[in-house]
């Protein structure tokens, strides 16, 4: 008889039982015996079972030890107690233990069949969020983002300090610099079982944004057919992630200090408070504290989400990222139109490095992606560079090779910084403006860099 894909691992001393659950079962599982604990545990180590039955009161390991041994595996199979009426109490503390569900003696056959299906259900969705876990974790994870200049060490350590805490982060920066992905990042470092649920303010208009938020009751407005949920109350146990923050109104933004405060709020047209254990991550583009000078943000919920603050440089400010991020999008992108690609040339890569790359990661992104589609040949040229890049590169001042190759990250970025001061003819608060970083850093980099 061909073996069943379901396993089924029964571990208990009494062999009429034992035997006659075996006769049940083997017609549609795959079913191993063990006559005692001991068996039983070194069959678990040594195999893995989608279910293990196992009596509870046995000589010598008993069912107890039996599931803390399953409970080592990854993933663990669902543990089913088998138990007699006076042992119904320590049952019951083996499902808080870990075991999915208990049934008492003598075993009622129609019972058990409904038990192991269910516990069959319950361990797929677990294996599936497993993978999704995973899947999730190879895009999101730290070492998935793409940088090792001295700024990006500084997210990276900040990423990996805070993650597990409940302390809400926010993310500050200019357009296009990967703001959501090291929220994504927080999520997926953090451990918590919940969702990543992100909300982009900027594009709900102040009315919706509420309803979307906290929910709203049936018949609380004009089109609320039905009770809905918010994004908090889904993000229940994850995270919420507040994608430009600094677009909310007043109205919304008290309602907002409310749950940072208390955790609590009530859907629109509600009267019952709602508790969420929900993350808060926030981003911006923009300056809090002058909006808070100028009224239109809170200060009160400036001080609230000021706690850990991570910020995005420019991609100008971190030019030794460049050439990293150029060959990561070129993989990407041929792997999914299908081609062969080589790289690309070296004036290419000049030129892309020597950029001022306004929209940050995204643009450049972009462009690659571009090159990628349009390219004819296996290794990407000028003539694939997208014309405004093109036409905005000086052919006056020579370009600096920035093959990674040959010269480290730290000489690419010292050359950057030279460059930059010959076109300003030494001026360095104008190089620090060519570089979208500010005058103190470029002083620091000279000074680290040994140029006068």
């Amino acid at each position: 008889m061909p073996k069943s894909r379901t396993s089924i691992l029964i571990v208990e001393d009494e062999r009429n039982t034992r035997e006659g659950l075996q006769r049940l079962l083997r017609m549609t599982y795959d079913v191993t015996l063990a006559e005692d604990g001991f068996r039983g545990i070194n069959l678990l180590k040594k195999h893995n079972y989608d279910i293990v039955l196992t009596d509870l009161k046995m000589p010598g390991a008993d069912g107890l030890e039996v599931l803390e041994e399953s409970l080592k595996k990854d993933p663990p199979p669902s543990c089913i107690i088998l138990t007699a009426y006076g042992s119904i109490e320590t049952a019951v503390g083996a499902m808080r233990a870990g075991a999915f569900d208990f049934i008492p003696k003598p075993v009622n056959l129609d019972q058990l069949e409904m038990l192991i299906k269910r516990a069959l259900e319950a361990r797929k969705l677990k294996v599936e969020n497993r993978e999704l876990k995973q899947q999730l974790n190879s895009k999101f994870g730290i070492e998935h983002i793409i940088g090792n200049s001295a700024v990006m060490h500084e997210v990276f350590d900040t990423i990996k300090q805070v993650a597990s805490a409940k302390s809400t982060v926010l993310i500050t920066g200019d357009s296009g610099t990967g703001k959501e992905l090291i929220a994504h990042a927080i999520h997926q470092q953090s451990g918590r079982s919940g969702s990543f649920v992100p909300v982009h303010c900027a594009a709900l208009p102040a009315n919706l944004l509420e309803s979307e938020l906290f929910g709203h009751e049936k018949g609380s407005f004009t089109g609320a057919t039905e009770m809905k949920k918010g994004r908090f109350e889904i993000a229940d146990g994850g995270t919420i992630f507040l994608d430009e923050i600094g677009e909310i109104d007043q109205a919304t933004q008290v309602k907002l200090l409310r749950v940072l405060e208390t955790r609590t709020f009530e859907r629109v047209g509600g009267t019952e408070p709602i508790t969420v254990d929900a993350r808060i991550v926030a981003a911006t583009n923009k300056n809090l504290k002058k909006m808070v000078d100028e009224g239109t943000f809170r200060e009160d919920l400036y001080y609230r989400l000021f706690v850990v603050v991570i910020h995005m440089s420019p991609l100008a400010a971190r030019p030794e990222d460049i050439p990293l991020m150029i060959d990561a999008f070129i993989k990407e992108f041929a792997k999914e139109s299908g081609k062969e690609l080589d790289g690309l040339s070296d004036d290419a890569l000049n030129m892309l490095c020597a950029y001022k790359w306004q929209g940050n990661v995204r643009e450049l992104r972009n462009c690659i992606e571009r090159m990628v589609v349009m390219s004819r040949e296996k290794v990407l040229q000028v003539s694939s560079i997208p014309i405004h890049i093109r036409e905005s590169a000086n052919p006056g001042v020579p370009v600096v090779a920035f093959t990674p190759m040959t010269l480290s990250l730290e000489e690419n970025e010292k050359r950057l910084v030279i460059k930059a001061l010959d076109e300003t003819n030494g001026n360095k608060s104008k190089a620090a403006e060519l570089l979208g970083i500010s005058r103190r850093t470029m002083h620091r980099k000279c000074d680290s860099f040994g140029i006068k």
